[in-house]
């Protein structure tokens, strides 16, 4: 009697599981597709739940609506994206691309408003949105609160060195940033040294993309002084900054204390026998250092 009460409570058991885990799948299918597109990947959708076929089909579909956000009906304030964003189940949200849509700087705010309930945001792409440094100066206000953010992507956003020193106020506390990016913001030599009095903080920074930046020698310089305090760097891409012969001098000089340094790309830099010459004489202190990119130097 006992095995047989057993029994039905554990049958009641299992049918309640399997419709709580129906009642989330259906409540996550009943989403647009937009916001099945961010939701990925799929195995963190229903934690703890069993993820039903349509929707992972449903999230492989519409995987690319991740990479370009639609454009805003008639009006550029009733962006739709976050409207559905706001509808997400807390702690859902992994991966957020709003990438490449010039009227998204207008929904900013909202999108602050949004972040600060991504308990779970690993990886943030806002590249090619012209948010410029206000954009930065809304942003900083959730960064700090973004605790399992690995990877941020400003790229081509025109924040300048305003917007770097911004930054660099938050990203102590961010730490879990493994992957920054910041090309392409004409953040300058002032900008560099905004980030290098805190980069030495940064102890999971892996991955720093400062490319197409204007730091010219003075930035380089400064950022030389810190590298060597940034443990986990493994790949740092300054090309196309015009850091010339006594930027790579000072660059040298710190090289072979960034024991993790793999990936190096110093291209399009105006480099010439001389900086090639310095670098050559540490290159043999760099013992992980396993790809070097001079390219289209003097």
């Amino acid at each position: 009697m006992a095995s047989k009460r057993s029994n039905t409570q554990g049958h009641k058991s299992g049918a309640h599981a399997e419709v709580t885990a129906e009642s989330a799948e259906s409540r996550l299918m009943s989403l647009p597709p937009t916001v099945l597109g961010l939701a990925w990947p799929a195995e963190r959708v229903v934690a703890g739940l069993r993820v039903c076929k349509q929707l992972r089909r449903d999230l492989i579909v519409h995987r690319s609506s991740i990479l370009l956000v639609q454009k805003a009906g008639t009006r550029r304030s009733d962006y739709p994206i976050l409207k559905d964003l706001g509808r997400l189940p807390q702690n859902l949200l992994a991966t957020l691309r709003l990438k490449k849509d010039e009227s998204y700087p207008d929904a900013f705010p909202r999108l602050v408003d949004v972040l600060k309930e991504c308990k779970s945001l690993a990886h943030l792409d806002l590249s090619h949105n012209r948010i410029y440094s206000i954009g930065v100066m809304n942003l900083v206000e959730v960064l700090g609160d973004c605790k399992a953010l690995t990877r941020l992507d400003l790229s081509h956003n025109m924040i300048d060195s305003t917007g770097a020193g911004t930054l660099a106020g938050v990203l102590r506390e961010c730490k879990t940033l493994a992957h920054l990016e910041l090309s392409c913001n004409g953040i300058g030599s002032e900008g560099a040294g905004g980030l290098s009095r805190v980069l030495g903080e940064c102890r999971a920074l892996a991955h720093l993309d400062l490319s197409v930046n204007e730091i010219g020698a003075e930035g380089a310089g400064k950022l030389s002084g810190v590298l060597k305090d940034c443990k986990a760097l493994t790949h740092l891409d300054l090309s196309f900054n015009n850091i010339g012969d006594e930027g790579v001098e000072m660059m040298s000089e710190m090289l072979g204390e960034c024991k993790a340094l793999s990936h190096l790309d110093l291209s399009h830099n105006g480099i010439g026998s001389e900086g090639a010459g310095k670098l050559a004489g540490v290159l043999g202190e760099c013992k992980s250092l396993a790809q070097l990119n001079l390219s289209v130097n003097d």
